[in-house]
């Protein structure tokens, strides 16, 4: 098997992506990730996305490097390309394509691509968009394979944590640029300065453990989410390692590709 049969291109960096990457990684594929200029996520210490910023990224001891100014990634890194467009498919043509970017909608992902079309959550139909889509809402059918239809349009709750949902999230009051205060890690009381948008302060929305902070200095719109704070402060852990969640998506990306794989290689 050569390398091109092995690799998967991976569109999005942020956690679930990257949790899928760590699954798919481990699984013996080559990965290639695609990112935009300016990545968003939330829970950055388990993002490969960050080598965008950084050069490098790592989660859960598996590095990413960005491909920039002539970089080459050694055989154990993963490199990470800003393509957002997808241009790499125009020389490259991979096993499969997963679109992980998580954006509730379609930009620009059709089953055409290449042999095998996989994307993550709503705004996607399996077998007119791609091959399939994967459940992506928490519960019974977190981690489903679709290969009819879509996903469960999206809640807008987040998933409930010690019985906390929608509180522990917080989003942009104003538009700006942020300065955090409080980052990835630490604990926070209800009502805590953990960061400021052009000066306004963003105060802690219950007692907990920041898990997910947006990056200092990233100019955010009103509405935006920008934190994410869990409520047990004996979870540090957890603040840097792939979530339940994107271990699951990871498996069941990998069951779709195996799935596709043996149904091409039959037809």
């Amino acid at each position: 098997m050569n390398y091109f049969e092995k690799l998967i291109i991976i569109r999005g960096g942020g956690d679930l992506a990257s949790g899928v990457a760590v699954r798919l990684y481990n699984a013996g594929y080559k990965i290639l990730m695609l990112e935009t200029t300016t990545p968003s996520a939330i829970r950055r210490s388990v993002s490969f996305s960050q080598a965008v910023y950084d050069g490098k990224a790592k989660v859960e001891g598996i590095e990413a490097v960005l491909l920039d100014n002539g970089v080459e990634p050694t055989p154990e890194q993963i490199p990470l390309l800003v393509d957002p467009s997808m241009n790499i498919l125009s020389e490259v043509k991979p096993l499969a394509l997963i679109d992980a970017v998580i954006a509730k909608r379609n930009f620009g992902i059709t089953k055409d691509l290449c042999d095998i079309v996989i994307a993550l959550g709503p705004g996607f139909e399996a077998g007119k968009d791609c091959h399939a889509v994967i459940e992506t809402k928490r519960g019974h059918n977190l981690g489903r394979v679709l290969y009819e239809g879509s996903a469960a349009p999206d809640s807008g709750v987040p998933g409930i944590i010690s019985g906390i949902g929608k509180e522990r999230v917080l989003h942009a009051e104003n538009a700006g640029v942020l300065t955090v205060i409080k980052d990835i890690g630490d604990t926070v009381k209800k009502g805590d300065h953990i960061a400021t948008i052009d000066g306004t302060p963003v105060k802690a929305s219950i007692d907990g453990l920041i898990r997910g902070m947006i990056r200092s200095g990233y100019k955010v719109f009103k509405g935006m989410k920008i934190a994410d704070i869990d409520p047990r402060v004996e979870e540090f852990n957890n603040c840097f390692t792939v979530s339940d969640k994107a271990r699951a998506l990871g498996g069941a990306v990998l069951e779709a590709i195996l799935h596709l794989r043996s149904k091409n290689d039959r037809s």
